[in-house]
């Protein structure tokens, strides 16, 4: 991609009610902040296919495929000379998701002198030119990777391959959790692993809360049916638990953590903030 080169700002009329499940919807940002990336003529026909479910998405392809990427995605496509590999730089920096229609180890080789951490790296899925799988290669959770996937297999029939052991067990994601919602988190990068970890290893877990809409659930990470996990506790207030009983203890409340518990929840707590609305 060329310095200086941005996401179009276009007008998308809004999807046909089918019935269908909304690929657009399943997304955790707006279509315009996804990039499709095509480097075949199959592959540009079926980014053509993509754009068209989620209108907003650009595409980015060679300069000597211009017609048929002019041809697939009408106003919604650019060009770049030279190799794929230098695109990459500006894509991270321009979009918040990628889709990679290219084989899974060469966006590995790809990406990876680009990374920086989950907290700032895109979410990357690398979709097969048949539209088979659709699969999360980067920023599973916090960069949206596993929803993109979500968003193909609705717009056009690809399998997710979830490779996150929450997302494959269908348990709690910690770090998504309230997400969907608007809800905000408070904790430190290992107060989120050691809870993460306690959550997908089946240690004993407290869920308090005290704010905030009780329906999550199902439209978690996606949507999960079934029961709540079996380890995990649930509570109506913070003063009901014994913390030392629990590897992690999640708190959905709008008040300050009280001081008696500071010391107790050190390292263990993560604690989430509904909105005001929400209390």
């Amino acid at each position: 991609m060329s310095a200086g080169i941005r996401p179009q700002a276009r007008a998308y009329p809004a999807p046909a009610d089918t019935g269908a499940p909304n690929p657009c919807a399943l997304l955790p940002f707006p279509p315009d902040r996804l990039a499709v990336v095509a480097i075949t003529r199959h592959g540009i026909t079926l980014a053509g296919r993509v754009i068209a479910a989620l209108p907003g998405a650009q595409m980015f392809a060679p300069q000597k495929y211009g017609a048929e990427a002019r041809s697939a995605a009408p106003g919604a496509f650019t060009c770049y000379e030279g190799k794929v590999g230098a695109q990459v730089p500006a894509l991270f920096a321009h979009f918040d998701g990628l889709i990679a229609i290219v084989s899974l180890g060469a966006v590995v080789r790809l990406i990876a002198p680009h990374l920086q951490d989950k907290e700032n790296d895109p979410g990357v899925v690398v979709l097969d030119e048949a539209a088979r799988w659709a699969i999360p290669v980067l920023s599973g959770h916090l960069g949206g990777a596993n929803a993109i996937a979500a968003a193909l297999q609705a717009a056009i029939g690809a399998t997710p391959v979830l490779t996150t052991a929450s997302d494959a067990r269908g348990t709690l994601a910690v770090d998504l959790l309230g997400r969907e919602l608007g809800w905000s988190l408070e904790a430190s990068h290992d107060e989120l692993v050691r809870a993460s970890a306690a959550m997908v290893n089946d240690e004993a877990v407290a869920l308090v809360q005290e704010a905030g809409r009780r329906d999550w659930w199902p439209s978690h990470a996606n949507g999960r049916s079934g029961p709540l996990p079996a380890n995990l506790h649930c509570f109506d207030r913070l003063e009901e638990i014994e913390p030392e009983r629990f590897g992690a203890v999640l708190w959905i409340a709008q008040r300050a953590l009280p001081a008696a518990y500071e010391a107790r929840l050190a390292g263990k707590r993560v604690i989430y903030r509904p909105g005001v609305e929400q209390a």
